[in-house]
């Protein structure tokens, strides 16, 4: 009887120890979890702002239900517990949101990676192998294509002997002598290819071109260049020519023109393709900018090589 009454004894003392020991355990356990929350909200704002920009969080307490009288009321520890509970959801669903956009942002970067490479790629057949430019005077080989397939190079040949008559014809053509000597020196190479002496006009404005590279003259001259190629039935040195005059010299008073002849020398070197490519780059840059003849010659070569 006495052992009863001693264990009775012994629950009734120990009951309001348990209670005043279970509240600062479960304090302790609510306010581990609040700051682990703290620390992970520390981190998301540091990835949604590098820049430390601070950040309110969105959260708010919990709306508290109504207790009817005589109902018993939550503990302060149930309701701090409950509102924990929240931030932790809300906090989720916040990471959750992160995850997704850097996933999308990813997404944006790959599309806009695969967007450049294409397009790299499409203009990469315009360009133009750097040609070996032979001495003034020296005999003139047709040269490879800018574009597609390198064939092999020709081997040059020996230009037939000038006749006297030609010499003659040749030597009749009026040199400028204006003080300009940039200009009188296209001005002369232009002379000789308006009179259909090519070869002699490739060797003159070839020397203009080169001695006179930065001048505002050196566009019209390397243009000139290339037309005296193409009309002397030389259209690889001509697409070689043309293209250098556009990449050298893209505000150049003759750019646009070397842009069209260009999709003409690659027309007549049979890569329609290509030619297509080097009209959609000539409207492109160039656009409301062309004049009438050019957008005509452009509209014939698109026709020609049966552009989409």
């Amino acid at each position: 009887m006495r052992h009863v009454l001693f264990a009775t004894s012994a629950m009734a003392w120990s009951a309001p120890l348990l209670l005043a020991v279970a509240p600062p355990a479960l304090a302790q356990t609510v306010e581990g979890r609040v700051d682990r929350l703290e620390k992970e909200m520390r981190a998301v704002q540091r990835k949604v702002f590098p820049a430390g920009t601070p950040i309110e969080a969105q959260i708010t307490r919990p709306t508290t239900p109504s207790i009817a009288p005589g109902s018993p009321s939550s503990t302060p520890i149930a309701d701090l517990t409950a509102r924990v509970g929240a931030l932790e959801s809300q906090l989720a669903s916040i990471t959750g949101q992160v995850e997704e956009n850097s996933f999308k942002l990813k997404q944006l970067e790959e599309a806009f990676t695969r967007y450049k490479a294409d397009n790299d790629a499409r203009m990469a057949p315009v360009e133009a192998p750097v040609a070996v430019r032979p001495p003034v005077g020296a005999p003139v080989a047709e040269d490879p294509a800018p574009v597609a397939e390198r064939p092999a190079a020709p081997r040059p040949t020996a230009p037939a002997p000038a006749s006297e008559e030609r010499k003659m014809a040749v030597a009749a053509v009026e040199r400028p002598d204006t003080g300009d000597t940039a200009m009188d020196a296209y001005t002369y190479g232009f002379r000789l290819w308006d009179a259909k002496f090519y070869p002699e006009a490739q060797g003159q404005l070839k020397a203009t071109v080169d001695k006179y590279g930065t001048a505002s003259v050196a566009s019209r001259a390397a243009n000139l260049l290339g037309r005296a190629y193409l009309d002397d039935g030389k259209p690889a040195l001509a697409s070689v020519a043309f293209y250098e005059n556009y990449q050298k010299r893209p505000r150049g008073d003759r750019a646009a023109d070397s842009l069209a002849y260009l999709g003409e020398a690659l027309i007549q070197l049979k890569k329609p393709a290509d030619a297509c490519k080097v009209y959609a780059e000539l409207e492109q840059v160039y656009g409301e900018g062309l004049s009438s003849s050019l957008r005509g010659m452009m509209a014939q070569g698109r026709t020609k090589a049966k552009c989409s």
